[in-house]
């Protein structure tokens, strides 16, 4: 009987490549650029105020950057969008370990901060909450687009490629120094909240890895987010 070959993990063996990646790079920008004078637009016609045009211009944003992206994996490759990304649900007790990781990871790093003395920052995101339709929308931002987009693009696109390129835990060092610095101009390029974010980004991408799944990553990311925003919320309303 001939002996079976050992199963590869997806994440091992991305079939998009570094030019791929470039291209997706490449469309940020203008992308931005583009939602932007489409909200600019339509918010000025509306009325809308600028923490609500600044949310609907990233929703626009994302919907260009992550459509191409379909496109480059359904046209060019013929595969299927979601499971090349690594998005599988995990058994019930898996999803549980998630979801509960997310306020525990709040935790840690909340006293690594304390003991790296972070400076309180006034956040750019505080503005978001001057009315209500605005706080819901961000909320609904930060709790489930936030990190489903991120968790896709570092953890699903970015990640296997280069933990095929330099092995897993360089692989998922340097997705996560990728992912805090992308957030380093909300932290006012402090370099403990980058380290903490960071560290935070290190932790999706271990149990990406682990689990070979995306949406074991994003639950956890939605969790921690999800933490912080409630403990945000409660601390404004004392």
């Amino acid at each position: 009987m001939t002996p079976r070959a050992p199963v590869i993990p997806e994440y091992r063996i991305p079939f998009w490549n570094y030019v791929d990646l470039a291209f997706f790079v490449s469309l940020g920008f203008p992308a931005l650029l583009i939602s932007a004078l489409v909200v600019r637009g339509f918010g000025g016609a509306l009325h809308l105020g600028k923490p609500m045009q600044g949310l609907l211009a990233q929703l626009v944003w994302y919907g260009i950057i992550f459509s191409a992206l379909y496109g480059l994996l359904r046209l060019r490759y013929n595969e299927p969008f979601w499971r090349s990304l690594g998005w599988k649900i995990l058994p019930a007790p898996g999803t549980i370990l998630t979801f509960l990781g997310g306020p525990a990871l709040v935790l840690t790093l909340g006293w690594v901060g304390y003991l790296l003395r972070a400076p309180e920052i006034k956040l750019p995101f505080e503005q978001m909450l001057e009315d209500r339709p605005t706080t819901i929308l961000f909320a609904i931002f930060v709790v489930i687009l936030g990190p489903l987009c991120e968790e896709l693009a570092f953890r699903g696109f970015l990640m296997p490629l280069l933990v095929r390129s330099l092995g897993a835990v360089p692989g998922i060092l340097a997705t996560s120094l990728l992912f805090g610095g992308v957030h380093a101009y909300e932290y006012s390029w402090s370099w403990r909240h980058v380290l903490l974010i960071s560290t935070a980004g290190m932790a999706f991408g271990w149990v990406r890895y682990r689990t070979g799944s995306t949406a074991a990553s994003t639950f956890l990311h939605s969790t921690y987010n999800l933490t912080q925003f409630a403990a945000f919320m409660a601390q404004n309303r004392a």
